[in-house]
């Protein structure tokens, strides 16, 4: 008893930093947020409770608000699948190339770890409509310039493809999840015949299917935050909000027009979808597991 009560106090103590900083940095933050959300604060006077008057003018009388929820609901629906794709993808093709891959995977995790800003510019010179070298090489195929940051559509997908590039942490966890998977199927595979995309088809990616599904859910909301930076120093969420996604609006009412409990009802409306991803996640599992079990 006192071997188990002394590594249940070893575990405490090494998860107390975890959970002071847990503690100091997400959970009260959150629940001020929360109480802000529920106010009209500014910060420089006293606060005034409204109850929910933020939530009504969010879906009442914010004429932009519902072209930002849309069109953030887009860029997830274009910019997370794509993300997925191609952390997968180069999962699985680096897991098939076994032998002198370590180059390789560390330039596709080597995005990630570039900081937001310095991501940001490299793009900024890369999408350069003059002399950016992505117009030079559509021009190599006869591809009129694209005017990357003045065109609301460009834009749009300037911010997709600049974003598609940054899966080093999805690509991590779906490699180890490939290599998790028993050798013995792939054997059995291989005796009957099958090719390698009908194994994929039918071993690979549903033996996968949940940490894909719990990467696309935490994909939901790091793509949004990740969109931030981007958008903040690139278009600032145009031309003609084009590029106006949650995070930015919500950081142009909080920190522009001060109104920080209109800003901190926009986040809590995030967060309460990304909790509602999180439960239909945590479904989709538990439904695929009973599937596997019967």
């Amino acid at each position: 008893m006192k071997g188990r009560l002394g590594e249940r106090g070893q575990l405490a103590l090494m998860l107390a930093p975890y959970t002071l900083g847990a503690l100091l940095l997400f959970i009260l933050p959150a629940g001020y947020s929360l109480a802000l959300a529920l106010t009209d604060a500014d910060l420089l006077t006293p606060s005034r409770y409204v109850g929910t008057a933020n939530f009504e003018e969010l879906f009442f009388d914010d004429d932009i608000f519902g072209g930002v929820l849309w069109r953030s609901a887009l860029f997830v629906l274009i910019a997370v699948p794509l993300r997925l794709a191609v952390a997968t993808g180069l999962a699985l093709l680096l897991h098939a190339r076994a032998t002198g891959t370590r180059p390789a995977r560390t330039f596709a995790f080597l995005p990630s770890v570039v900081p937001d800003a310095a991501w940001a510019m490299i793009w900024l010179f890369l999408l350069n409509p003059i002399y950016g070298p992505v117009n030079w090489l559509l021009g190599l195929f006869g591809i009129a310039p694209v005017s990357w940051f003045s065109d609301g559509n460009a834009a749009f997908a300037a911010i997709v493809i600049m974003l598609a590039f940054t899966v080093g942490e999805a690509f991590i966890v779906a490699l180890a999840a490939r290599q998790e998977l028993p050798a013995e199927l792939y054997s059995v595979a291989r005796l009957e015949g099958a090719g390698p995309w009908y194994v994929l088809r039918t071993v690979t990616l549903p033996l996968l299917a949940p940490v894909l599904a719990l990467l696309a859910v935490r994909d939901v909301a790091v793509s949004l935050q990740a969109t931030f930076t981007a958008t903040y120093l690139l278009t600032d969420g145009g031309p003609d909000r084009a590029t106006l996604f949650l995070p930015i609006y919500s950081f142009d009412m909080g920190f522009e027009l001060l109104r920080y409990g209109y800003a901190s009802a926009m986040m809590l409306l995030g967060f309460l979808g990304c909790l509602a991803l999180g439960v239909l996640q945590y479904w989709f599992i538990r439904r695929w597991r009973l599937g596997l079990s019967h």
